[in-house]
């Protein structure tokens, strides 16, 4: 059964910096695009970034863009999220989800697997 574990979410400044990483069981990691999305209290759930399956296309969202960036390994079946310079507006749940495509896309409606969510809360 394919599952998403997310970790590396916590209580940070405003300023600094977190690393989440997003571990996936299953033995076709490395065939699919990965995707982050987060969701603040009374909010919709929002793209934050993507990449695909063999890591050479990440797409950003624009409140994210040289701030966070997404990576993988694909040898440890884990997607990573290295934000830096959170703000306050960075303050969410945020989820990694599974696409069954090689091709990364911002649409939330074309992943099919989802993680639990790890909560980032950014102080200023």
């Amino acid at each position: 059964q394919d599952q998403l574990v997310e970790s590396g979410g916590g209580l940070v400044q405003a300023g600094g910096s977190l690393r989440l990483s997003c571990a996936a069981s299953g033995r076709t990691f490395n065939r699919y695009a990965m995707g982050w999305f987060r969701q603040a209290p009374g909010q919709e759930r929002e793209f934050v970034a993507t990449i695909g399956s063999s890591g050479d296309t990440p797409y950003y969202a624009e409140s994210v863009k040289g701030r966070f960036t997404i990576s993988r390994d694909n040898a440890k079946n884990t997607v990573y999220l290295q934000m830096n310079s959170l703000k306050s507006e960075d303050t969410a749940v945020y989820y990694c989800a599974r696409r069954t495509t090689s091709y990364p896309t911002r649409r939330y409606s074309s992943y099919d697997y989802w993680g639990q969510g790890t909560q980032v809360t950014v102080s200023s």
